[in-house]
């Protein structure tokens, strides 16, 4: 099974916390509603900052 690292975890963490605020947008400006994608964008930013994130399957 893949593991992240505890920093990727705080990064998922904010984004799901920042979609039930509503505050959180992609790349576009729209408003992102998808749980699914809040996690992605959490683990695209961990990824972007060095965190240990596997390769997608």
């Amino acid at each position: 099974m893949a593991k992240y690292s505890e920093k990727a975890g705080e990064k998922v963490e904010k984004a799901l916390h920042e979609r039930k605020e509503g505050t959180l947008k992609t790349g576009t400006g729209k408003k992102v509603t998808s749980k699914k994608q809040a996690i992605a964008i959490g683990l695209s930013e961990a990824k972007n900052e060095g965190a240990k994130v596997p390769k997608k399957k």
